[in-house]
């Protein structure tokens, strides 16, 4: 993110106000549009070179072409480090880095083997997201990450796998009904394993605290307390941005399905329709999804530990927020 270019100036968070929701939605809209990933190497330095300049009161006032060049840099920096995110797990690839996963896992009639591998992979993404986007206080090892990582694929495969043989099961509800949740066990798995993934993945942020900032973007230390919330907040906000995505998708490829649009129609036009209703939907509900919780977090230092109680800023003024990296 533009925030990681160091400067005394302070750079605004975003063009919009990101204490509405509406903000929030409009600021994702633009770190999630998938035009970002048509960024060249040289058009990112020299979207650097643009906010340093700024931030070192090179250029005195925010301008199209700077908030261009903050839009570049938030939607391919990693907030903490400035370092740049590898392509598919940049917040800007989020919808079509799934897109195939998602159609994957929604296709109907999977089986075994097929539900088993669309969950490993689901799983494997998520996992390369976690690790590319977290919040950087406190990286995992290989072997935790290792481990981590086998019992998010444990969870998801067993939450899906137990779910496929108990549906069917379900004698006393209607056909149709059945048939309507065998379609949203995969959303069943992914949420719950997601959940599951966020925590295991960022425990240590739980256990040592994150890094917090005062608002020149200093680091004043680190808080479990913050890091609850970050990591709460991050695994609520999965279970959010899979409902559309993995919920209205499948409910109205059966309607679909039972109409006259697809009924008795081949199978590979039943598998492209699926992949558009996906494709759509995470264009639309995405940014809405994301906007739930502020990514940049400002917390009153009242709701942190004690020590960050009474702090002044270089004013002599008494501290009264602290902001912190949500991650993703």
């Amino acid at each position: 993110m533009a925030s990681s270019i160091t400067g005394p100036v302070p750079i605004p968070h975003s063009r919009y106000d990101l204490s509405t929701y509406w903000g929030r939605v409009r600021h994702c809209a633009e770190i999630c549009d998938p035009t970002m990933l048509l960024n060249t190497t040289s058009e990112i330095e020299t979207a650097k070179r643009m906010i340093w300049d700024y931030r070192n009161g090179v250029i005195p006032s925010m301008t199209p072409e700077l908030w261009r060049a903050k839009k570049v840099l938030d939607s391919t920096l990693h907030p903490d480090t400035g370092e740049t995110v590898f392509l598919p797990f940049r917040m800007s690839s989020s919808v079509l880095s799934n897109l195939v996963v998602t159609s994957g896992m929604l296709t109907p009639n999977l089986g075994t083997l097929g539900t088993l591998f669309w969950q490993v992979t689901n799983q494997s993404l998520n996992v390369a997201i976690n690790i590319s986007n977290a919040n950087k206080s406190h990286p995992l090892t290989t072997q935790q990450i290792a481990v981590n990582y086998s019992m998010a694929v444990t969870a998801s495969c067993s939450v899906a796998l137990g779910l496929n043989a108990i549906v069917p099961r379900l004698k006393s509800l209607r056909p149709n009904t059945r048939m309507i949740l065998g379609r949203l066990v995969p959303f069943a798995a992914v949420v719950s394993a997601g959940v599951v993934n966020v925590f295991l993945m960022r425990s240590e942020e739980i256990k040592k605290g994150i890094n917090v900032f005062n608002k020149d973007g200093e680091v004043v230390g680190t808080s479990k307390t913050a890091a609850l919330y970050a990591v709460g907040e991050t695994a609520a906000s999965r279970v959010i941005n899979a409902t559309p995505i993995m919920v209205i998708p499948p409910l109205i490829l059966v309607k679909l399905q039972q109409s006259r649009l697809l009924k008795g129609k081949s199978k590979t036009l039943e598998i492209l329709t699926n992949i558009g209703l996906i494709f759509t939907t995470s264009l639309v509900a995405l940014p809405f999804a994301l906007a739930v919780f502020p990514q940049r977090r400002e917390m009153p230092v009242s709701k942190l530990e004690s020590k960050f109680h009474g702090l002044k800023d270089s004013n002599g003024l008494e501290i009264t927020s602290l902001e912190f990296n949500r991650g993703i």
